[in-house]
């Protein structure tokens, strides 16, 4: 930095002092360029006046950059004690009651005790069991999202090392420990008079524990190590009559957002920047999504042959680099979001550190399945 405002400084004095210096090679025509601003240079040199100029020119210099490189330092200081007061780790103590706790939140605890704890939610946005869930992160560090019945905590999810438990299972643990603790995972969940069957081959584990529902989100880019976990009370998964929520406007905007979210928690998590919001690219994400619902397809091109980078150019976004990111067919944005993470091309995406926006696109077919559209950019 100090070198390019030197240069900088040079450079200014060299056009200041041009005129002069081409005037006298053009009436030396037998001398070469180079000798001339050689001899201009050293006639400088020695003129005591001129002199002077650089000799308190060079101090003024020096001195102007010495304040600036202390303002920029001392910005950059400021900063750093934000990051490192943001990033700061709770406290994280096993649950009294419960098998699991999330930010030290147990299932049942009330709103108002959460709150006093964690403040206000960043976002309310609404899930597939007729509810909210509430976003409560520090800069997107601490995340973990909670849904209430009657105010007190039905629900809970996090991608962060924010999990204790009565067990010695915790985020990192191996899929082996959790079966091991935990015993065999459900194989299909009973709604009324009818089964719902999981898929055999899946990246995460469902148990059915002191009347919640304890999913376990494997990495299979780790090991199968547990990367994230949602906690959802039997009652509230009761109410929910099959797989899906019922499709309308409110539960399309709140999984949007949520995937947005839980996005950026797994990036700042691994030291990767947030991304910012855009609503013009999510415009063009939601348009894919619909006409994927719509006509029954999967794919990155549409039916007409468009790539991703095709729509957004229609769609006269600016961009230097781009990706995205398709799903479909998941309960929700939490589980869309693990599957991507467990898919190498996807998770190369979420983690790409030089993205700087994300908007996202969901809508449902006729079978209330959401499809999900992913466009990052940089412009």
């Amino acid at each position: 930095m100090r070198k390019l405002i030197v240069l900088s400084l040079f450079v200014a004095v060299l056009y200041t002092a041009w005129p002069a210096l081409t005037n006298e090679a053009e009436q030396q025509a037998d001398a070469s360029v180079l000798e001339n601003l050689k001899n201009d240079l050293l006639a400088l040199k020695e003129s005591e006046e001129v002199s002077t100029f650089f000799t308190s020119f060079k101090e003024n210099a020096e001195a102007f950059i010495n304040d600036l490189v202390s303002t920029f330092q001392g910005v950059a200081d400021q900063e750093q004690q934000q990051d490192e007061i943001s990033v700061e780790q709770p406290e994280l103590t096993p649950p009294d009651a419960a098998s699991f706790s999330i930010m030290n939140i147990e299932m049942g605890d009330s709103r108002s005790d959460i709150e006093n704890k964690l403040g206000k939610p960043e976002r309310s946005t609404s899930n597939e069991y007729g509810q909210q869930w509430h976003t409560y992160h520090d800069n997107y560090h601490n995340f973990v999202m909670v849904t209430y019945m009657d105010d007190l905590a039905a629900g809970l999810y996090s991608n962060q090392d924010v999990i204790t438990s009565s067990y010695t299972i915790a985020f990192g643990s191996d899929k082996q420990a959790v079966l091991e603790q935990l015993g065999t995972p459900l194989s299909k969940i009973r709604k009324g008079f009818t089964y719902y069957q999981f898929e055999e081959v899946r990246d995460y584990d469902i148990f059915e524990l002191n009347d919640s529902y304890v999913t376990v989100f494997y990495d299979q880019h780790n090991d199968h190590k547990v990367k994230a976990m949602q906690i959802i009370d039997g009652s509230l998964e009761a109410e929910k009559s099959g797989f899906y929520g019922e499709p309308n406007e409110a539960l399309m905007e709140g999984f949007e957002y949520q995937l947005f979210d839980i996005t950026n928690a797994e990036r700042v998590s691994r030291g990767i920047n947030a991304l910012t919001w855009d609503d013009h690219v999510r415009v063009t994400a939601r348009k894919h999504s619909d006409d994927m619902a719509e006509n029954n397809y999967f794919d990155h091109n549409n039916l007409e042959g468009e790539s991703p980078f095709d729509r957004m150019k229609e769609d006269n976004l600016v961009f230097r680099i781009a990706g995205e990111n398709l799903a479909s067919g998941q309960f929700s944005s939490i589980f869309a979001h693990e599957g991507l993470m467990n898919s190498l091309g996807h998770r190369e995406n979420i983690l790409r550190d030089d993205y700087e926006y994300l908007g996202v696109g969901v809508a449902f077919n006729e079978n209330r399945q959401p499809y999900y559209t992913e466009n990052f950019y940089t412009d």
